[in-house]
């Protein structure tokens, strides 16, 4: 499955377009990473477990929507964005969509 975020594929052609994916998760923090990265906070830099659990999320969702595309037959995903929001106080899904289609 080739997923890309432009509208084309240098060298292969569209021969039929089946319409929108997405794959989604919601993913909550976790006490323990909590305190690890308020202590962090404090110090400053990076907050590497919360870009672990965002990073393993978003492959979940891209994952999802794969799944999906090829349940449709297609072999490419073009103009992938993804996109995150809060569902409540310490959780956030991440989203994923797509246009999947099959090239040649």
């Amino acid at each position: 499955m080739i997923v890309v975020t432009s509208d084309h594929i240098e060298g292969k052609k569209i021969t039929k377009t089946l319409g929108m994916v997405k794959g989604s998760t919601i993913r909550a923090r976790h006490l323990g990473r909590d305190l690890t990265a308020g202590l962090r906070s404090i110090v400053g830099g990076e907050i590497s477990e919360y870009t672990k659990l965002l990073a393993e999320a978003r492959e979940e969702a891209i994952h999802r929507m794969v799944e999906q595309a090829e349940g449709m037959g297609a072999n490419a995903i073009l103009d992938t964005r993804l996109m995150t929001s809060m569902v409540m106080s310490g959780a956030a899904e991440i989203l994923v969509y797509g246009t999947a289609v099959v090239v040649e």
